[in-house]
């Protein structure tokens, strides 16, 4: 069951959902650094992380799920300060960048789509064979997906009060073997949120802090698995030898054709 979009807007503008943004968008970006001429998309809640991108990459747009509803990104007015942005960033666009549509059916062209972000989609579907069907259909050859899920023995997914404690979590072999499962080759993972979720503002810098002392000597308790993986595409040539009908096999009682029986020598 899909969280409401309201629920996770109001959650990443909380002081924690901003520290949680900000420490997850580091691995994001330290995954991919250059994004310059790249068209990217995100699948699910993914615009607390794809601003990043909007003044690196070609094209940038988010698609949510139907059962999870739809919210404008970005929010200001798009008129504002349109001309100086085109002037310093040639590929930005100030209107909206969400679209709301059935994860079986993306409104995306075959090989369209460079890099794809999913973000609170993948724990949450019931057709997850179909959605990451449709990723690999708009993945351009070579593209490349990112995937963030809950950790299923991380202290996230047992606590309520934030997304990632929604849906159902995963470990790192379930996720590698269903990307494998559905033509999507794992290549590189990077983990994120290794302390508890502090609902004391005190206590917030902590998870800033001692984060990478996390990422160190307890990788397995974080709270997110962040995988890349990368379009798999089966070679096709005339190499490829053609498939053989092999014979019916013939029951016993079968009539059997006079014609085709050993002739007896004439004597």
């Amino acid at each position: 069951m899909y969280q409401d979009v309201v629920e996770l807007k109001a959650f990443y503008e909380s002081p924690l959902g901003r520290i949680t943004a900000r420490l997850i968008r580091r691995q994001i970006t330290d995954l991919w650094p250059d994004m310059a001429g790249i068209d990217v998309m995100g699948l699910g809640y993914a615009t607390p992380y794809l601003d990043v991108y909007r003044n690196r990459a070609q094209h940038v747009a988010n698609i949510m799920p139907a059962a999870q509803g739809v919210m404008r990104w970005p929010r200001h007015n798009g008129n504002l300060n349109k001309h100086q942005d085109r002037r310093d960033h040639p590929y930005h666009y100030n209107g909206n960048l969400t679209v709301l549509a059935h994860e079986g059916q993306l409104p995306i062209r075959d090989a369209a789509i460079d890099r794809i972000l999913m973000v609170h989609i993948l724990e949450h579907t019931e057709k997850s064979r179909a959605l990451l069907r449709e990723v690999w259909r708009c993945l351009a050859p070579g593209g490349r997906v990112i995937v963030i899920v809950p950790n299923r023995v991380g202290f996230w997914s047992r606590n309520d009060h934030t997304p990632f404690g929604h849906g159902k979590p995963f470990s790192t072999l379930q996720i590698r073997q269903l990307l494998n499962d559905n033509m999507l080759t794992p290549t590189r993972n990077r983990t994120a949120l290794h302390l508890p979720a502090f609902s004391n503002r005190s206590l917030l810098s902590l998870m800033s802090g001692l984060e990478r002392t996390g990422q160190r000597w307890w990788p397995h308790l974080s709270g997110t698995l962040i995988l890349e993986a990368e379009k798999q595409i089966y070679a096709t040539g005339s190499k490829i030898k053609t498939r053989k009908a092999l014979r019916r096999p013939r029951l016993i009682g079968t009539p059997v054709d006079s014609k085709n029986l050993p002739q007896k020598p004439a004597y």
